[in-house]
């Protein structure tokens, strides 16, 4: 319920924000109508849902047409029984990419929020769904599409749309704005006889939201009660560093973005139903960690980025140095926050949360070695008109099929288990992408007809032919299954691997990658320990972990240990 103290903090938020703002006639008016919303809300639930985050929570990444079967089903019923058949017993919750009507990016230029695109389904699907795994949903917070009715009304003077998207004058200095992307930034248009900008961070098809207004903020309040009425408890806040912007700064990581991050959380504090903020902000990881919140008012969760690039870079040049540095300098994190760990996602590997531990010549011998493996690389312009490496785009499979010591990729298959057991046993909240769990490779015939990278990595699959594949147990698609669910099973089980059990870096050279997570009541630990090479890595244990066992094949260990070539040891006492 929404305290005092709660509606003095919300008041406080919207006069940092909006005061002396052009938009703004009452922040007392703005204020009573988010009190309203939240006592609208919690007159009405009934029964709040608890979130329970343990050794036992796994996220899924998916599409809500991740799985297609050629005839007219709607394909979030096909994915709910694959999910109920193949995976239920293996993963809490669901991140379902964003199932809106959209215009362009794979559903990131909405244009219509409180809608389920009908291809995929309805909202019951998404409600029947929560009663048994949780549901991450995307708030695509940022931006709209410019095929939306929000930008058609902008464009017209009416409402809801009027005055929602950002336009600013050739006063406006954009010199040292932070890009994500190529695309041209601005978009000249004579809007009610005027002259005006309007802003886009990301495509043409996708226009800013104008935040400066509250109107906007008070808009995506109702979305999130519109998602959490249908079954949604954790939110995903899509691209929300770039969310404020100001004349002559970076417009990245405004301290109006934080305020807004905030306000959310004391809302959804302040609900009957219990819910998770995580922000999308693939930056440098100080930047990235400041989203937890100077006071940890801010998100619950945040994604781990630095560990993708990282994890693919030791194991396709065999050394732990720049992980080992980044793992042992990465804060532990406090109770209630945590990290979310994956290696892929629907997006490419992001290159921007390594700047400051792999320099220039690594990272040119990295981009190499992944486009001979079949990758494709996105920039983003910085200042002038020069370009960087914004993110690699690949599937997992691709990425770790050959390196330069291994050209005939012997261990393929060994690289992408280990890798997927370091990242479901690192402190924090694993996430696996619904297509690395069948070992996907790239997807060429939608990236030549695209021409969109990323399409690399959201290929489609079939669902009588991925059932076909999984019956075969000579399958590609069947081991992998079977390799990657079994970690996630066998962590299930142990309680040294809770999202917050303390996590110790172990230096042992730099073939071998090693850390201790021990549980939150001190009884269990548990050492990741993996050889990054290609070759048998001999490394020793003080003789007090003979009784250890590696819990990835119940054997037992003595305190003299020869790894094989990209072997992961899960040892447990």
């Amino acid at each position: 319920m929404l305290s005092q103290q709660g509606k003095t903090d919300i008041k406080k938020i919207l006069n940092l924000i909006y005061k002396k703002k052009p938009f703004v006639k009452s922040i007392d008016d703005c204020a009573e109508e988010i009190f309203g919303i939240i006592k609208k809300y919690n007159s009405k639930c009934k029964q709040g849902k608890k979130i329970s985050i343990s050794e036992k929570t796994s996220v899924l990444i998916c599409y809500g047409d991740s799985l297609l079967n050629g005839n007219k089903e709607k394909t979030l019923k096909i994915f709910r029984k694959f999910f109920k058949k193949k995976l239920e017993n293996f993963f809490e919750v669901i991140h379902f990419l964003p199932f809106y009507p959209s215009s362009s990016d794979s559903g990131f230029a909405v244009k219509d929020h409180y809608q389920v695109d009908k291809k995929l389904g309805y909202w019951s699907d998404i409600y029947q769904q929560s009663k048994k795994t949780n549901i991450m949903a995307d708030i695509v917070i940022n931006h709209a599409s410019s095929k939306g009715l929000w930008f058609k009304n902008f464009l017209s003077n009416k409402s809801p749309g009027k005055e929602y998207f950002l336009t600013v004058d050739k006063n406006f200095d954009a010199s040292k704005v932070i890009r994500p992307r190529e695309n041209k930034l601005l978009k000249k248009l004579t809007i009610f006889k005027k002259n005006n900008f309007v802003w886009r961070t990301f495509s043409d098809d996708q226009i800013d939201l104008n935040f400066k207004n509250p109107k906007v903020l008070l808009r995506f309040i109702k979305i999130m009660i519109n998602l959490l009425n249908h079954g949604v408890t954790i939110f995903r806040l899509d691209a929300i560093a770039y969310l404020w912007k100001k004349s002559g700064s970076k417009c990245i990581n405004l301290k109006e973005t934080h305020e807004i991050i905030k306000l959310l959380r004391i809302i959804c504090n302040s609900l009957k139903t219990q819910t998770i903020i995580i922000t999308e902000t693939n930056l440098p990881e100080k930047e990235n960690l400041s989203y937890f919140g100077k006071n940890n008012d801010e998100a619950q969760w945040i994604y781990n980025f630095s560990l993708p690039p990282l994890l693919v870079h030791s194991f396709l040049f065999e050394e732990s140095t720049y992980l080992n540095k980044w793992s042992k300098k990465l804060p532990n994190t406090k109770k209630g926050n945590n990290y979310l760990n994956f290696i892929a996602s629907h997006d490419g590997i992001g290159m921007r949360p390594v700047e400051g531990y792999l320099k220039k010549e690594k990272l040119s011998l990295l981009f190499k070695r992944l486009k001979k493996n079949g990758g494709q690389l996105s920039y983003r312009k910085v200042q002038g008109s020069s370009k960087k490496v914004y993110e690699a785009n690949i599937t997992l499979f691709n990425a770790f099929q050959k390196t330069d010591y291994d050209k005939k990729g012997r261990y393929f298959l060994e690289r992408y288990v280990s890798a997927h057991a370091i990242m479901i046993a690192f402190e924090g909240v694993p996430a696996i992408y619904f297509n690395s769990i069948f070992g996907t490779s790239n997807d060429e015939y939608k990236y030549i007809i695209s021409g969109n990278k990323r399409d690399l990595n959201r290929y489609k699959w079939n669902k009588k032919r991925l059932d076909n594949l999984l019956k075969d147990k000579s399958s590609k698609q069947n081991i992998f299954y079977k390799k990657i669910l079994n970690l996630i099973f066998i962590k299930k089980q142990s309680k040294a691997f809770h999202p917050n059990a303390k996590r110790e870096s172990i230096n042992m050279g730099k073939k071998i990658f090693c850390f201790k997570r021990t549980s939150l009541d001190n009884k269990q630990i548990i050492y990741n320990v993996t050889n990054l090479s290609s070759k048998y890595q001999k490394f020793k244990f003080n003789n007090k972990l003979n009784k250890y066992k590696n819990l990835l094949d119940k054997t037992k260990i003595n305190h003299k240990l020869e790894l094989k070539p990209f072997e992961t040891l899960w040892l447990s006492n």
